[in-house]
């Protein structure tokens, strides 16, 4: 039955007008639908001395993103020498930088009424767990978070710095919403474990940035192998290391870094002693020095 016979058959109906639109016509209403969605949405502003920015995120929780961060952190400043680099904790409900990067105490105000990073292992610091006192908790709704945000970019002395590096929270909520469309972002980092559950959050997240348009850097396999620290034995406690290099493929981009467990990164980070820091010489610093190397050539400073 076509349509003409269903609407003949309805009792008071007696007339129809039906209105086709051409091709030509409906692309053109998409891009009338498109710019009136683009005017609605926040404007992009640098901010003043920081050239370029860079997100640390991962689909999930536990699969150590802020050790990632503070670690890559370092292990830039190494790498850019005299250059100068940022760590921002944009994580507003559960900041754990501050106590990996061994700093706590308030931020000075300055002229302007911005406030100034606290400074370790030669790294501008900024994180709510310097503004929030004690260890309650923040209960806060989106609109918080995002004002919240905004503070920790915008009125904060960061300039200058060659790379600011923010430290996401778990998932794609309001934090990553906010940052991508108010920041002009030069790339992401999508950390993963090789777990399935983790791979498909990861997952989650890479398509997040891909909606937002913030470029993807790459993927980091992190805890990729545990090394038996008595007879140098590797394991894939979390399984072979072929699920993030598919998740990778899958994006168009390369595992960057594969990270192995160490029982001592964790009290090292207990402790504010990034492992790049501590044990230079060891396998997970080689391997942040190496992803260090790999952002640097993705940014293109020189």
């Amino acid at each position: 039955m076509n349509s003409s016979t269903v609407l003949q058959r309805l009792p008071t109906l007696k007339y129809v007008l039906v209105r086709y639109a051409s091709a030509a016509q409906n692309q053109d209403l998409k891009k009338r639908q498109e710019a009136m969605m683009a005017r609605s949405l926040p404007k992009q502003v640098s901010i003043p001395g920081v050239n370029h920015i860079i997100l640390v995120s991962s689909g999930k929780g536990g699969v150590g993103k802020s050790t990632v961060s503070a670690n890559l952190a370092v292990a830039l400043g190494i790498e850019l020498g005299e250059r100068k680099v940022g760590l921002l904790d944009a994580d507003v409900f559960g900041p754990s930088i501050p106590t990996m990067m061994n700093l706590e105490g308030s931020p000075d105000i300055v002229e302007g009424n911005k406030m100034v990073p606290l400074v370790n292992y030669g790294l501008k610091v900024m994180s709510m767990g310097f503004l929030v006192p004690g260890s309650g908790p923040v209960v806060w709704r989106g609109l918080m978070v995002m004002q919240a945000i905004q503070d920790l970019t915008k009125n904060v002395k960061w300039g200058p710095l060659d790379i600011l590096v923010v430290d996401t929270p778990p998932g794609t909520g309001d934090t990553h919403l906010s940052l991508a469309q108010t920041l002009p972002l030069s790339g992401a980092l999508v950390v993963t474990t090789s777990q399935k559950v983790a791979l498909n959050a990861a997952r989650k997240g890479a398509q997040m940035l891909e909606k937002v348009k913030v470029p993807i850097i790459g993927v980091v396999n992190n805890m990729s192998t545990f090394i038996c620290p008595k007879c140098d034995t590797p394991s894939n406690i979390f399984g072979t290391n072929e699920g993030a290099q598919m998740l990778a493929k899958d994006f168009g981009v390369k595992v960057l870094s594969n990270i192995p467990l160490d029982p001592r990164i964790g009290e090292l980070s207990d402790t504010g002693q990034p492992v790049v820091l501590a044990h230079p010489e060891s396998k997970q610093a080689q391997e942040y020095k190496s992803l260090a190397k790999s952002v640097i050539s993705f940014l293109k400073v020189s």
